[in-house]
Order: C-alpha cells, then sequence, then structure tokens
C-alpha cells in the first residue's frame, strides 16, 4: 500500500497560478510515476498529467497543455503541479494516483490521495 497526502489547493482568481504537491510513503519502489486527476462537481474524474520516474518528463491531457507543468522528485517521492493562467474551468478536487506501468496494458492508476480542493473564480 502507498499512502499519498496532497496539498496546495485553494482558492485562486481567474488567470491565477496555483503549486499543488503530493507526498507518497509505504510501498513506493513499485511506482512507475505518479499522477493527478481531477474531479469537477457532477462529472467524471478525469486524467490531468503523469510524471514517470524512468523518462523524467510529463504527460498531459490536452486540456491542460501549455498551462500546467507536473515535475518530480524520485528521492522524496513527490510529485508537483504547477497551475498557470486558471480559469474557472479549472475548479475541482485534484487527486494525486499512483502510476505503474504494466506491459501491453498501459499505465495504472490504483492508489490515490484524498484530494485537494482548487477554486479559480471569476
Amino acid at each position: 500500500q502507498v499512502h499519498l497526502v496532497e496539498s496546495g489547493g485553494g482558492l485562486v482568481q481567474a488567470g491565477g497560478s496555483l503549486r499543488l504537491s503530493c507526498v507518497a510513503s509505504g510501498r513506493t519502489w513499485d511506482m512507475d510515476g505518479m499522477a493527478w486527476f481531477r474531479q469537477a462537481p457532477g462529472k467524471e474524474r478525469d486524467f490531468v498529467a503523469r510524471f514517470s520516474w524512468g523518462a523524467g518528463m510529463g504527460f498531459y491531457a490536452n486540456s491542460v497543455k501549455g498551462r500546467f507543468t507536473i515535475s518530480g522528485d524520485r528521492a522524496r517521492n513527490t510529485v508537483y503541479l504547477q497551475m498557470d493562467s486558471l480559469t474557472p474551468e479549472d475548479t475541482a478536487v485534484y487527486y494525486c494516483a499512483t502510476a505503474v506501468y504494466v506491459n501491453k496494458i498501459g499505465y495504472q492508476y490504483d492508489q490515490w490521495g484524498q484530494g485537494t480542493q482548487v477554486t479559480v473564480s471569476s
């Protein structure tokens, strides 16, 4: 089991920035990376970005590409999400997840943090 704790959410005006952090503890050696998802009220949980330890780089959903930057610190089992040029459409609960690559299937996300609320006012 991996325990994930997110932080950094809050209220920000449109056009502003926030930086989220997620720290993992426990059985972290099985992770190939970490990822961020978000869930707006009444909507499904959507993929936002993933950071791969091996590649040392991020992969993004089209909706955040160019505005959000994911980074990671493998030694600290920590991943960050820098969110710039925020819009009200970014309002959601943001969840951190473990990312494990399964051959011929792809990345699996099966352990989650409790989430942190991000609210962007217009």
